[in-house]
């Protein structure tokens, strides 16, 4: 059976329940999908199958979070109107080709948003895959989980650590046993994730209770280089914070927690992501175990792994206090410096030791060659390129003096080639690359 391309409305009919779905732009859209349910620092708990039909909100709900004055200037505004604030927010969404056969089991890729952390949500415009959905007939499942003190800071019996952690491994084990109504191969899941959410990746590798839920991963702009010695940082600000209970207010704990944010004097650039994964907690292995558990790994998930070639140009070039007081020339050693420490070093040892341990593992680097734009590789720039919506992109600084014709020339040829990675684990060396990738196999 074909759907011809058109607006309006599907119903899924799924052994989880009757999903109603969104028709346009080719694609079909199931959005926002509760896959489980938390109180306030506990763990979540699968939705289980109704009979009841599932209908999708209108507002995209998303974790208590404050707005980064940063993000808006060089990515965008956030119009407020548009989510919905809300502490348990497991959810996810599914977006299927609307030109489909029936018999057809297509690859899945599973978005995991980044924001150290601590901002974001599954369902952005800025992230929105229906151009990467449509171009390549792939399913692209995005998953929001919850983020700063509500997912990322614990370590007590009362405030557990990893809950975000926890929620994204539910909504893998959902997708693993509901993608197949939806068309998707439950045996060919690829997890796909930036910045932090490229991280959460590197380390649901190794977390317990994850097995056979995905195949490979692609992990961009993981900020590996901060992963480590966090344990000292975390407990200071789990303590300080410590008032928190299940009884304030949500808006009061958004409001106050950055009173008490770790010093940069006394943890360098960590502090710098003051949320994160906690090692020795489940589902993570102690700190010392964490290289011998992804080389265990290695000939069991394909790895492609990489960065942009000037990541720290998002924070760095933006500081009025640096480029007010340091000549450009400073400002850019700084930027390859800061870069090669939590980017580029850890992705290529992450590689190389993966490589030798046997696994299948590609390394990456993308870098715009445009010298009029001032953020030629710096920190989400890979995110139009790879996502596409020129609508949502046409205010952000970041892409100040790029084309769109080169973003979507460039974009398309890179969705193609990680969609190849996805199908197969295997990238071809004839395969058009374009002109903002540097690619090997390790």
């Amino acid at each position: 059976m074909k759907f011809q391309e058109s607006t309006g409305t599907h119903i899924f009919n799924t052994s989880f329940g009757k999903i109603l779905a969104l028709k346009e732009n080719g694609i079909i859209k199931a959005k926002s999908i509760r896959y489980a349910s938390s109180e306030r620092f506990k763990k979540p708990i699968p939705v289980q199958p109704s009979a009841a039909e599932i209908i999708f909100s209108e507002k995209t709900p998303v974790c208590p979070q404050n707005i980064s004055p940063l993000l808006e200037k060089m990515i965008g505004k956030t119009n407020l109107d548009d989510f919905e604030v809300e502490e348990s927010v497991q959810y996810l969404s599914v977006y299927r080709p609307e030109k489909f056969s029936e018999n057809e089991k297509i690859p899945v890729i599973v978005w995991i948003h980044g924001g150290s952390y601590e901002i974001g949500c599954g369902d952005l415009s800025t992230a929105d895959p229906t151009d990467w959905v449509k171009e390549q007939n792939v399913i692209i499942v995005t998953v929001s989980y919850r983020l700063g003190i509500f997912g990322f800071l614990g370590g007590t019996q009362e405030r557990p650590a990893n809950l975000g952690l926890f929620d994204i491994i539910e909504a893998l084990k959902w997708i693993k046993n509901y993608i197949s109504d939806f068309g998707g191969d439950a045996e060919n899941i690829t997890l796909f994730g930036q910045s932090s959410g490229g991280d959460a990746i590197a380390h649901l590798m190794i977390s317990e209770g994850v097995e056979n839920l995905f195949k490979r991963v692609i992990i961009h702009s993981a900020p590996l280089g901060l992963r480590q010695n966090r344990q000292k940082m975390s407990a200071e600000f789990l303590k300080n914070t410590g008032h928190f209970n299940g009884e304030t207010d949500t808006f009061e704990i958004i409001e106050t927690y950055k009173k008490d944010p770790p010093s940069f004097i006394k943890y360098g650039l960590k502090a710098a992501m003051p949320f994160g994964t906690q090692y020795g907690l489940p589902p993570l292995c102690n700190e010392n175990e964490v290289e011998g558990k992804w080389r265990e790994n290695a000939g069991k998930i394909d790895v492609l792994i990489g960065m942009n070639d000037e990541e720290t140009a998002f924070y760095l070039r933006t500081s009025e206090m640096m480029n007010t007081y340091l000549p450009k020339r400073l400002v850019d050693k700084a930027v390859r410096s800061t870069t090669e420490i939590i980017y580029g070093k850890p992705a290529k040892d992450f590689a190389e030791n993966y490589a030798e341990a046997g696994g299948n593992v590609y390394l990456f680097r993308i870098h715009p060659r445009l010298t009029e734009n001032y953020f030629m590789g710096a920190h989400a720039i890979d995110l139009p390129f790879i996502f596409g919506n020129e609508s949502a992109w046409k205010n952000a600084g970041i892409l100040n003096n790029i084309p769109w014709k080169y973003i979507d020339e460039n974009g398309k040829k890179l969705r193609k080639i990680w969609t190849d990675f996805a199908q197969s684990g295997k990238i071809s060396d004839h395969s058009e690359r374009p002109d903002i990738l540097d690619l090997r196999k390790i």
